[in-house]
């Protein structure tokens, strides 16, 4: 497309002019000055244009050439630009990387435009507010979330309040506390709400931006609490908010007011789909840290990719939206035993009425009726969006019948309401069916949006421009026969128009009423009288075609807004029945079976297996775990490499897929309450913050002793190894005994301390297993079986012999192994790291006669001593010293 006549300042700044400011410049300083933090894309002609830092910014991180032409006020002016039709992909890896763009269209007609055309922002585009199908990722949430603070005598509350623009589901939150507490508290829900951006108030400082959400400031007006109060009413068009449950709520209210405030601003318009508000409480759903998610590998495993996960396993949803409920349910299981109950009912339906094929075949032919309808309500829904979801809608009644197999009539059931929820919605399918052709065109600029039959203007209006093509042949085939030019040739392109061509050595047959309209290399175009009629008539009709489209269009979606509300209650229907069909198929695939959840403090596994694992490997050995209120802690003891991680990874996975709803890898599982989930596996340096291993370790084992209770899981894997062998031990030792006594959660505690296996003697509620192996000749055979009782030998060298130690090294380490076996006090091949320091063989030995007074003297000193103590009063740290005085009295 070439420049417009209105545009030539663009032009000119291209072509090298210098002003001070063009009017073109004025008008687009203008515009970036109400949007001084984001990229403008300022389209001209056929293409989006950034200038200056935005231009800098733009080719550095799209990798697109930057041009200097031209100057602005002396300066170059630097730009850079992409095609308007290739603009998406852009504009998703820029937001990618956190980056805002502002979308400024032409909005005035060049042809009457005396200055630069009229230009305004359209569309603002967020991290946390995105709503097209190309930017969003199809099966997670992008929300947009508003932290609000407001401190008191040392008390502050915090506001949660975040938005997934694209479903319309809006959420509050609020919790206080001293500023420690609180600070704790909000980057655990960040981590659990994971939102794509977040709004802060300009003198907000309480929790430090981490680089996983990109942050926003706003002015700290924006968080009123009266003012979001009213803006909560405004929108959900209602006199009160006791019915969503959030009376006394304050601080939400302010965070409220500040995202809606900036959701509405970045669409220019209302948010017609946010219909519903829920409020979510500290104690509803168990509760899940960064460390458990991450060594859980819930949606990503510990090397940040997609799969094998958990997730990735049980998605066999056939929608985005069931993907993206199923992925929510697996971060949000709830401490209601009976949300999950049911859920197990609808799931053993679906399985004994054999429904779950049949739903799952007709699944695969809805779209994504949730993120369209949020499009229909933005108005930016286009026309292949409707034809996917009267497509969809098509499919209601075969689901309904599906679902209805599986439950009886009259009895109340998650089933029957998601049934219930299905019907179809007759007007707004046969609007859609009317309306909408059956391939419609891709945008609404291009025309063949609407169905024949739907508008007669429109219908006569393409008649006109459809019978062009036989009128253009008839009009070849009359002017061959009256001129006697037999290559006469009736064409049309956009430049020109229509016209009649003929070859130069034909032209002295044109007849008089031929009038010339292009001369070529090797031909004549002439116009007639007729044809230009003809012309004006075609061309003007497929004009007020398309603006006749684009009108019927507008009207379309604004008779759809009033069926927002119920599409919006199918798709969540969908999605429950999709996400119940996936956990059902892979229930029946997989042997898995239903878990009891009851009132009782229990956990008891029978023949469990690790989700994941069982499908990486040819044969899975299940295990049994028992846990109940006089047995809360396993110390599990056995060689690297045995399945000591994997079995306690098992455990949590089962005890959350029970909670989620789902079925469970094992052959029964009965399960009591459960409020949060705690892990301590693996270590890593945290570089970045400054932590060696050890710190990470602490730090998170902080967590678990400040936070478990005695309905908490935790898992605790080789804590203490990050230091010293005593210290390591003391701390092992206090840890577990706290998590016994004072805890009193259901623990598996693994070790390579051997000591620790003493604790059940002391502590009836603490109890030992192990992870069987076996050697045969100098390798090992493990069993990963889980048995009772302490391992007998950690088979240190044989695992180190299987990663491909050198034998040399191996056989050097056997040796000194026997040397020290052969002189602990103790006579078990655990060395015992309490026993006194052993002589080295090649130190010079004492003769056997030389027990002089000496000696007796220090024997006595020995015993005086271990007499003084009393075990049971001692803390670690006094029990620590006390080691090192009978050390200092057995030093000769």
């Amino acid at each position: 497309m070439t420049t417009p006549p209105t545009e030539i300042n663009a032009a000119a700044i291209k072509n090298g002019a210098t002003e001070k400011h063009t009017p073109m410049m004025q008008q687009y300083l203008r515009i970036k000055a109400e949007y001084p933090t984001m990229l403008v894309f300022y389209r001209m002609g056929d293409f989006y244009e950034l200038f200056h830092d935005d231009a800098e910014k733009a080719a550095r991180i799209l990798g697109i050439t930057l041009t200097a032409r031209g100057a602005s006020n002396g300066n170059p002016i630097k730009m850079c630009g992409i095609p308007f039709h290739s603009l998406d992909p852009y504009l998703a890896k820029l937001v990618k990387l956190g980056e805002s763009c502002a979308i400024c269209e032409q909005i005035g007609d060049p042809a009457t435009s005396k200055g630069p055309v009229e230009r305004k922002v359209m569309r603002v585009v967020t991290p946390g507010t995105l709503t097209d199908a190309d930017l969003l990722p199809e099966k997670a949430e992008r929300p947009l979330l508003a932290v609000c603070m407001i401190s008191q005598r040392k008390v502050v509350t915090t506001g949660l309040a975040w938005l997934s623009l694209a479903s319309g589901g809006l959420k509050l939150m609020e919790f206080s506390g001293d500023s420690r507490t609180v600070g704790l508290r909000l980057q655990q829900e960040l981590e659990r709400i994971a939102p794509a951006e977040i709004l802060r108030g300009d003198g907000a400082e309480l929790f430090d931006d981490d680089g996983t959400a990109h942050t926003q400031r706003v002015p700290d007006w924006h968080f009123d609490v009266v003012g979001g109060h009213k803006a909560l009413l405004d929108q959900l068009n209602v006199a009160t908010l006791t019915g969503f449950g959030a009376d006394g709520l304050g601080a939400a209210f302010g965070a409220a007011g500040a995202l809606l405030r900036y959701a509405q601003s970045t669409q220019g318009r209302g948010l017609q789909h946010v219909r519903s508000l829920s409020t979510e409480t500290e104690n509803e759903f168990i509760g899940l840290d960064a460390a458990t998610r991450r060594n859980l590998e819930l949606t990503e495993t510990i090397r940040g990719q997609e799969s094998p996960t958990l997730f990735s396993l049980l998605d066999h949803c056939r929608t985005a939206m069931g993907s993206r409920l199923l992925r929510h349910w697996l971060h949000h299981a709830r401490r209601e035993q009976n949300v999950a109950r049911a859920r197990h009912a609808a799931i053993a339906a679906l399985a004994q009425s054999d429904a779950a094929g049949a739903l799952s075949a007709t699944l695969a032919e809805v779209p994504d009726i949730e993120r369209i309808t949020t499009r229909i309500a933005l108005l930016s829904a286009r026309p292949r969006d409707l034809a996917s979801l009267r497509d969809g809608l098509r499919q209601l009644p075969t689901l309904r019948r599906s679902v209805q197999q599986a439950f009886i009539a009259g009895e109340e059931s998650l089933l029957a309401t998601i049934h219930d929820a299905l019907a179809t919605p007759a007007i707004c399918l046969d609007l859609l069916e009317r309306a909408v052709a059956p391939e419609p065109a891709a945008m609404v600029r291009d025309g063949g949006v609407f169905a024949r039959g739907f508008d007669a203007e429109l219908d006569e209006l393409r008649g006109l421009s459809e019978n062009a093509g036989q009128f253009l042949v008839d009009l070849e085939t009359r002017e061959r026969a009256r001129t006697g030019i037999a290559n006469l040739r009736v064409e049309y392109n956009k430049v020109h128009g229509f016209y009649i061509e003929v070859t130069h050595g034909q032209t002295d047959k044109v007849p008089d009423d031929y009038r010339r309209r292009q001369t070529l290399k090797n031909a004549e175009r002439y116009i007639t009288p007729e044809l230009k009629v003809f012309e004006d008539k075609a061309l003007s009709a497929q004009d007020k075609a398309l603006v006749r489209e684009k009108l019927l269009y507008d009207q379309l979606l604004a008779d759809l807004a009033p069926h927002i509300g119920t599409l919006q209650t199918i798709s969540q229907a969908l999605a429950q029945l999709d996400t119940l069909t996936a956990l059902t198929t892979h229930a029946l695939q997989h042997n898995w079976c239903a878990p009891q959840l009851v009132a009782e403090p229990c956990l008891v596994i029978c023949e469990g297996r690790h989700p994941v694992v069982e499908n990486q490997i040819e044969r899975f050995i299940a295990n049994d775990c028992k846990f109940n209120d006089e047995r809360r802690l396993l110390l599990i003891t056995g060689p690297n490499m045995g399945g000591k991680s994997t079995f306690m990874r098992q455990v949590a996975l089962i005890t959350l897929l029970a909670y989620i709803g789902s079925y469970v890898p094992a052959t029964s599982a009965t399960i009591g309450p459960i409020d949060r989930i705690f892990t301590r596996i693996g270590a890593t340096d945290d570089l970045a913050g400054g932590r060696s291993t050890f710190m990470v370790e602490m730090t998170e084992s902080a967590a678990i002793l400040n936070g478990a209770t005695a309905q908490s899981l935790v898992l605790m894997d080789e804590v203490g190894r990050g230091t010293s062998t005593f210290d390591g031990l003391a701390l092992a030792w206090a840890i577990a005994r706290h998590l016994i006594d004072a805890s009193r959660s259901f623990t598996l505690f693994a070790t390579h301390y051997f000591e620790l296996t003493q604790l059940p003697e002391s502590h009836p509620s603490a109890a030992n297993v192990h992870l069987s192996a076996v050697e045969h000749k100098d390798s090992i055979v493990f069993l990963h079986a889980v048995q009772p009782g302490p391992a007998s030998q950690s088979y240190g060298l044989q695992v180190a012999q299987l990663a491909g130690v050198p034998q040399a090294v191996i056989k050097a380490a056997r040796k000194h192994l026997a040397r020290l076996e052969s002189q602990a006090l103790d006579t078990t091949p655990q060395l015992d790291l309490f026993a006194l320091p052993c002589v080295e063989p090649d130190e010079p030995a004492q003769a056997p006669h030389a027990h002089d007074a000496a000696q007796e003297d220090m024997h006595d000193a020995l015993l005086d001593a271990l007499a003084a103590i009393d075990p049971d009063a001692l803390t670690p740290r006094e029990a620590l010293e006390q080691l090192y005085q009978l050390k200092r009295l057995a030093t000769p």
